[in-house]
């Protein structure tokens, strides 16, 4: 895995060198040629800050009290802290040795002179801040300069100053301002051979952070995580200290850091308290990428209700070798977190295109299903919106919100069902099971049942890939012929709630409310119940919606044989669920084609997705 995230810098970074990395910078503070202070600019488009290659990156920042070099966030730059409450200790502690880092650079770099005077003085230093709040800007916000408009991070003349100094401090060197130089880690004792590269190296003891993968709580460490340390006894072999454990070169350590950072950024995916880094070994198109369907990140020439038709043209056209290159090529991807200030590698993955394109595809056909209104295929529903069928959404709050309250190992289990083709496991099918239960009881505001076509697609998933050959009975439309009791009662269940609404009209709590969950557990005590009442419906419609009706209960119970059965186990119930979705949505496309020319009570408009 590290080998492929250095190589993945190798290709697409420009010269990952250590002491710099790359970031995402939100904020910039515009100085004039004297040093006047201007304005702060917002960077990038709003969301996100604009991207900035070699940017200074500070080591043992584990020492405590240090500041990356010229480049830092808003709370430790400007002093800004959420709320305006007053910067604890460990923020001046940043703050001053951004401060002095900043003045001995100064004294060596006539470019750096105007930003050292403006840190030196606490007034001006203020209105940095008074302007970054009025641009509602965040202290975790990164933030750069700009002097007479050139950024002086890019100078080469301050770029060598920076490596110089690095070199210095890491190795012990005396600084001008000794109190800047912690106690330096000392290089390990001799060569190792380096875990990445098999080559004799120096270990590097300490690695760069991980920037940006979420906590347990879903917010990501300010400090990053790092991905290889051992300060345990429990950790570590040999007698070897720090990283030493996992042996790396400098240089190699700063290759796989930039990619996996650069991809955390520009390629990931969000899964609950996880994310989902994912390339491809030779770059491709976003119009040739199944996973950019899977998550429904479209290019302008494909749309959503196209996603399954074009992931399948793309994969005839591998394997008809129209699209070799395609063949050829590989994917990668990792699920990460962050725990305690360490990665947490939750998943990894890698195969051929091909395989990839190929699972994408059989997703996409096992969680179709036929949309509400009965009259065509609910669009292909996207990645986190299948994730949301497992929760119970609040619509008051934003997606992200409610994707937090799913745990991170059912978000990872569910994106291995995705991108590997693999069976759907039973607790996620109870998980959008109960969701569709509870929503039966909670009728929406319109008078009619609405549906999540992801979570009906994902329950049908669930059956379709319960054998390794598929299950052809379990359709994306209702299928009069599928061999289970349990799929019938469902749709007995939908026939009657229909009847009772054309006989009826909106009574408030109606079969579906009162019954649902009785009937789809114990079917055989509640649907006889249900079907004595159906006799008293019937004696209130026309003649022809009476005989209509008649027919479906008649065809439907011809199906049953002898009887319900008595109590249905969890794939029963699901299958009970496909059952009443999918005979619901024949209904209401039904009653369309079929009785125009009745007049009824019933609800037979088609009702609007969620």
């Amino acid at each position: 895995m590290l080998k492929e995230l250095a190589d993945y810098a190798d290709a697409h970074l420009t010269n990952p060198e250590p002491g710099f990395t790359s970031r995402q910078i939100r904020w910039c503070a515009e100085l004039a040629a004297d040093g006047r202070f201007l304005n702060v600019l917002p960077l990038g488009d709003g969301k996100r800050g604009l991207e900035f290659g070699r940017c200074p990156d500070m080591h043992s920042m584990n020492a405590g009290g240090r500041a990356h070099f010229l480049i830092e966030t808003c709370q430790y730059i400007a002093l800004l802290v959420k709320g305006g409450a007053t910067p604890d200790d460990r923020t001046r502690k940043r703050h001053d040795f951004y401060v002095r880092l900043l003045r001995q650079a100064g004294e060596v770099l006539p470019l750096l002179a105007p930003i050292a005077d403006l840190m030196a003085d606490p007034h001006r230093i203020a209105d940095v801040r008074a302007a970054l709040i009025e641009h509602k800007a965040k202290p975790i916000d990164w933030m750069t300069w700009r002097i007479a408009g050139q950024h002086p991070h890019e100078s080469q003349e301050i770029q060598r100053w920076w490596i110089d100094w690095r070199n210095a401090d890491q190795v012990g060197g005396v600084s001008p301002e000794p109190e800047l130089t912690p106690p330096h880690e000392a290089p390990s004792k001799g060569t190792m051979v380096c875990f990445l590269t098999g080559k004799p190296i120096v270990p590097l003891q300490a690695h760069p952070k991980i920037i940006g993968l979420p906590g347990p709580d879903g917010k990501p460490n300010s400090f990053g995580d790092a991905m290889a340390g051992f300060d345990k006894p429990a950790f570590v072999s040999f007698g070897l200290d720090k990283s030493a454990n996992a042996a790396m070169g400098r240089k190699d350590v700063q290759r796989y850091v930039d990619g996996l950072n650069d991809l955390i950024r520009n390629h990931s995916l969000k899964l609950a308290n996880a994310v989902v880094a994912h390339w491809y070994k030779d770059s491709i198109l976003l119009e040739d990428d199944p996973l950019a369907f899977l998550m429904g990140m479209e290019s302008e020439q494909q749309t959503e209700a196209a996603a399954l038709a074009a992931v399948r043209r793309l994969l005839d056209s591998i394997r008809s070798g129209e699209r070799a290159d395609l063949g050829e090529n590989r994917f990668y991807a990792v699920t990460l977190s962050g725990a305690s200030g360490r990665v947490m590698v939750r998943d990894w993955m890698d195969g051929r295109f091909e395989e990839l394109a190929g699972h994408i595809t059989a997703w996409f056909s096992d969680v179709a299903i036929i949309a509400q209104d009965g009259l065509r295929e609910a669009r292909a529903p996207k990645f986190f919106e299948v994730e949301l069928a497992l929760v119970r959404n609040d619509r008051s709050k934003s997606i992200s919100k409610n994707l937090e309250k799913l745990s991170g190992s059912m978000a990872t289990t569910l994106w291995r069902v995705a991108a590997q083709g693999l069976p759907v496991p039973q607790p996620l099918m109870a998980l959008a099971l109960a969701q569709f239960r509870a929503e039966r009881f909670a009728p929406d505001d319109r008078k009619r049942e609405v549906f999540n076509h992801a979570r009906m697609g994902l329950l049908r998933a669930y059956f379709v890939r319960r054998t390794s050959g598929g299950d052809a009975t379990v359709t994306a439309y209702l299928n009069p012929d599928h061999p289970a009791p349990a799929y019938h009662c469902g749709r007995l269940l939908a026939v009657f709630a229909n009847l009772q609404r054309a006989a009826l009209g909106d009574v408030g709590a109606g079969v579906v409310q009162r019954y649902y969950a009785a009937a789809s557990q114990t079917p055989g005590l509640i649907l006889g119940r249900l079907a004595a009442n159906a006799r008293n419906h019937l004696g209130k419609l026309e003649p022809g919606l009476a005989w209509w009706y008649e027919e479906r209960v008649a065809e439907v119970m011809s199906r049953l044989g002898d009887a319900a059965p008595r109590i249905l186990d969890l794939e029963g119930q699901g299958l009970f669920a496909l059952g009443y979705y999918q005979q619901l949505a024949a209904l209401r496309a039904g009653r369309k084609t079929e009785c125009n020319d009745v007049t009824s009570a019933a609800d037979t408009a088609p009702s609007q997705g969620d």
